[in-house]
């Protein structure tokens, strides 16, 4: 009756893994029994626990000695919060400064595959239009400022593989949907050193964008400047792409890059 009722207690079987986890982490490999003594519950239910953490990737069991332990995984997703910590410490002064400077709401991405994150913002300090975007939100690369502004430097191959598997769609007018198109826009992103959304994801919204290398000389971050339309004209949007490069080159040096 009580495994029923553990069962049934979804914050009740949180704590109850995490104390499997923490055990683990904190002495290594150990037996069922072992666990099940150390922590005070049944075996059957330390055994349940055990399974869900090998099924999803966190825990395996050695073969020989029938012993459980952390698997590298859980090392994996720690880095990762670490490398979004360590980009957020490191961008936050420049992003600051690029907000004081335009008055504009600035955005920091992160890729997620053929798709970017939103990590950081900042909103407008002019006006009262909202941006959409929000911390968290995931979005397609090809009909966003920060998204081409990644697929300008990565070898045409990748750009064509992130292309075929997204959903291409017109979410304006002036969304960019044929695959040749994309291809001149990027190569004029690439020629510039920043890319931009014209008005292709929110009807009258620009952004200029700037992809970010990191010390693998990687491009996996890029920021933006976004703005309505009124403001950001053609000749703000030049004026701001100075100020725009200057943070990519610093930007990236901090992270570890440095130029070949």
């Amino acid at each position: 009756m009580a495994e029923q009722k553990e069962t049934k207690n979804p914050v009740q079987s949180a704590e109850r893994i995490f104390q499997v986890m923490e055990m683990l982490a904190d002495h290594g490999e150990m037996g069922l029994m072992e666990i099940s003594t150390a922590l005070g519950l049944h075996k059957s239910t330390v055994h349940r626990l055990l399974m869900s953490l090998v099924y999803m990737g966190y825990a395996k069991q050695d073969e020989v000695s029938q012993k459980y332990m952390l698997s590298y995984k859980i090392v994996s997703m720690a880095g990762k919060m670490l490398d979004r910590m360590d980009i957020l410490q490191v961008a936050k002064p420049y992003m600051e400064r690029l907000s004081d400077i335009s008055g504009e709401t600035v955005h920091l991405v992160q890729r997620e595959g053929n798709n970017i994150l939103y990590i950081y913002k900042i909103e407008a300090k002019i006006g009262t239009i909202r941006m959409v975007s929000h911390v968290g939100m995931v979005h397609p690369m090809y009909c966003s400022g920060v998204g081409k502004a990644i697929m300008a430097e990565l070898p045409e191959s990748a750009v064509k593989q992130i292309w075929n598997e997204s959903i291409i769609e017109k979410k304006t007018e002036h969304t960019i949907t044929d695959y040749d198109d994309m291809l001149s826009v990027l190569k004029e992103a690439k020629k510039n050193g920043y890319a931009l959304d014209d008005e292709e994801n929110e009807e009258g919204v620009r952004c200029i964008a700037a992809s970010l290398r990191d010390y693998h000389n990687e491009v996996k971050y890029a920021f933006s400047i976004s703005g309505p339309t009124s403001r950001m004209t053609r000749e703000r949007v030049e004026e701001l792409s100075v100020d725009v490069r200057k943070v990519q080159e610093e930007l990236s040096m901090e992270l570890g890059w440095y130029r070949k």
